[in-house]
């Protein structure tokens, strides 16, 4: 067994009503004013209500910060940030999808009174440094496992993202109910299952950090999400397989964020970053043309998985592998997402941009099983525009 270093959320809570716990979390300190870093969305569907129920029963001060937007850019964390040291707040509660989390996690940081470091000095790994505020992450959607996860991602540019990861960003409590993600749109629901999916399958082929611990959080991750995805799809009401799904995407992201991704994600961030796809629509249109891509250094580990997901399965490895990876497309194919380039009216003069820039995603592609050069992205664009 190789040496391995693993790091998560200290204390997770998971289970339908399990927002109540809240109430025992918050009461155990004496906080004076907390902040609920969430977006127009869910405050316009009164999503956030339990939550604030529970802060005025304790007589909690508090105040929300909802101008969160899908892949957040550097001007909205900062607001963000200002908002809160305004405020003097001294708690942070994320609720929402992954850039709401994300966002706080940048803020918990940030706006501590004796914070010195600025934004622009913690993008990387590890650049990130204690003290921060008191953190809590409470989910929405079952797909990105940002609240298990050290990973903060930030729009940088017009067409540019970049991470902040570090362990400080490690929420202190995540609180897992699936009762918050009832009503999601179906795409929306597909796009974040096949984003877990992603992390689950990224995790137990990472090349560098790949260990025990990710590889067992990988593999009962994507069992769960493999069995109860089509079961949300047909029955969005389903409390019993959101929640899987919500502790599935959970296992995921802490697999991922010990074990990290790659060439999935590396081709994913440019479609975003130009064209403002969601993040796992992104994921989900290269998914398959880089399982194909990695087979030649991974069939062993898309075998094991696919043997895994149906223990009837036989064959050879490779021929395992190539059911593993059609098994793949049949979940895409039943999301119901537009799965075509040129269907969601990307030019095919941009292919060569989007190769180029996921050439930038370094940090990403040094854990991918395969190296993957400019042109070998160029093709996979290729593959998936028409």
């Amino acid at each position: 067994m190789n040496p391995f270093q693993f790091q998560t959320v200290p204390n997770i809570i998971a289970g339908l009503g399990s927002i109540q716990e809240l109430k025992n979390i918050l009461t155990q300190h004496n906080y004076h004013k907390a902040l609920i870093v969430t977006d127009a969305g869910m405050i316009q569907h009164q999503l956030h209500q339990p939550i604030l129920d529970i802060l005025q029963e304790i007589d909690l001060a508090h105040i929300i910060y909802s101008d969160i937007q899908a892949d957040p850019p550097e001007h909205i964390v900062l607001e963000a940030v200002d908002f809160a040291k305004q405020e003097k707040i001294d708690v942070i509660l994320g609720f929402g999808g992954g850039s709401s989390m994300d966002v706080a996690k940048i803020i918990a940081l940030l706006a501590h009174p004796e914070q010195q470091q600025q934004l622009s000095e913690i993008y990387g790994i590890n650049q990130a440094k204690a003290p921060r505020l008191p953190l809590i992450l409470i989910p929405t959607t079952a797909g990105t496992g940002s609240e298990v996860t050290p990973i903060s991602i930030v729009t940088t540019g017009a067409t540019t993202k970049m991470g902040v990861v570090s362990p400080i960003l490690y929420a202190d409590v995540a609180i897992l109910d699936a009762t918050f993600t009832q009503g999601l749109p179906a795409h929306i629901t597909a796009a974040t299952g096949i984003d877990a999916m992603v992390h689950a399958i990224e995790a137990y082929t990472s090349n560098i950090k790949k260990n025990f611990y990710a590889d067992m959080l990988a593999k009962n991750a994507l069992k769960l999400l493999n069995h109860n995805l089509a079961k949300v799809l047909k029955n969005g009401a389903d409390l019993e397989a959101r929640q899987n799904m919500l502790v599935g995407s959970m296992l995921a992201g802490q697999a991922f964020a010990n074990a990290p991704v790659g060439a999935v994600h590396a081709l994913a961030y440019p479609l975003g970053g130009h064209f403002h796809l969601s993040h796992g629509h992104t994921n989900a249109l290269v998914l398959v043309e880089v399982l194909k891509f990695n087979a030649p250094k991974a069939k062993q580990h898309y075998a094991e998985l696919m043997q895994l997901l149906d223990p009837r399965s036989t064959g050879c490895t490779d021929g395992l592998c190539d059911l593993f990876i059609d098994h793949m497309q049949n979940h895409l194919d039943q999301s119901g997402l537009t799965l075509k380039l040129k269907d969601l009216n990307v030019p095919e003069a941009k292919l060569a941009q989007l190769a180029k820039d996921a050439m930038l995603q370094t940090r990403l592609l040094q854990n991918n099983p395969r190296e993957m050069t400019e042109q070998d992205a160029l093709q996979i664009y290729q593959a998936i525009y028409a």
